[in-house]
Formats: structure tokens, sequence, C-alpha cells
């Protein structure tokens, strides 16, 4: 904390101030990265009522391209997240809250999609919601040990194909298949 302080050019007591505890600094950080995100979605996905549901799983897999160009934040946000599942935990409430949000977006994304005959699954749509943040979660936890062999981007399209069959999966990365 000292030292971030010191890089920020205020003093430990000023940044003590702000951030009584590492974790409180650390979970700001992340808190950034999810503004940053849902300002993304809604200039990029049109979140209205009437927006194609299709282009906001787009938007959220291009808010996961974005951050997986950070590789601090994918790190940080493990390591928090893991420590943060005792309930006594500082960040505990902060990650609670944000998987229900994800959740609550996603669910009505597959939602939507499966009231228009879009998806291939007929698991409800809170299941498909715990399972794409599962399947991100996992997949970012493997590319933090093996960079070179988990394309998260690419594998997190390919089981988004599976689920709705308009999304392109060839293998090719999200970027270059228009996500």
């Amino acid at each position: 904390m000292a030292e971030i302080a010191r890089r920020a050019g205020i003093s430990h007591t000023g940044l003590l101030h702000h951030f009584p505890r590492k974790e409180s600094l650390l979970t700001a950080v992340l808190d950034l990265q999810d503004q940053h995100s849902a300002q993304y979605l809604a200039t990029h996905s049109a979140l209205a009522a009437d927006a194609d549901p299709l282009d906001m799983l787009r938007g959220m897999a291009a808010t996961l391209i974005d951050r997986d160009r950070q590789p601090g934040l994918v790190e940080l946000s493990a390591v928090l997240s893991g420590e943060a599942t005792a309930a006594g935990h500082p960040a505990h409430a902060y990650f609670a809250e944000r998987y229900r949000n994800i959740r609550r977006f996603l669910t009505r994304i597959f939602s939507r999609l499966g009231e228009e005959g879009r998806l291939s699954s007929d698991l409800p749509a809170e299941t498909l919601a715990s399972l794409v943040i599962a399947t991100m979660d996992g997949l970012h936890t493997q590319w933090l040990f093996e960079r070179e062999a988990v394309d998260v981007d690419v594998m997190v399209q390919q089981f988004l194909a599976t689920l709705v069959p308009e999304l392109p999966g060839s293998g090719q990365s999200a970027a270059a298949v228009g996500v």
C-alpha cells in the first residue's frame, strides 16, 4: 500500500483514508473495470429493451476480449475472488453482487433468445447464465496457468455458438468473427 501511495503521489495516510484495506483498493480497481465494461455495453450493444439479445451477447464477448488484453486484471480478479469466497472477507459482498448482476444480464439475454426460438438448448435461462460464467471463469483460470494453450476468446465463442447457432464458432479469434 505504501508503494502504491508513493507511485500515486499521495501519502500512505491519504491512501488509507480512501482505501483502509488492501482489499478495498483492489476491489475499487475491479469495480472501475466493471464500470468500463458497463459503459462499453451501453454504447456498443444498445441495451434498450428492443435491442437484439444477440447484439447484447456479442457486446459481452467484446468486453471479455478487452479484459483479456489486461492480464493483470484477470490475475487480480482470480486471486481476489478466490479469497473473497469466505463470507467475512471485505470483498465478499462485492463479488456476490458482481456475479448476481452478470447472471441477471445473461439470464435476460437467454430468456429473450429462448422466447424467440434462437437457442439450441432447453436448459433454463438462469442455468445457461451460470454455465457461461463458470465457463469463462474456468477458462480464465486455465489461461493463467498456460496462456499459450488456452484461447479464452475463441473457446467462449465456440461454447456460445453451441447455445446460439446464429453465432459463429469456427475457431477463429472472436474479433475476427465479428464479436
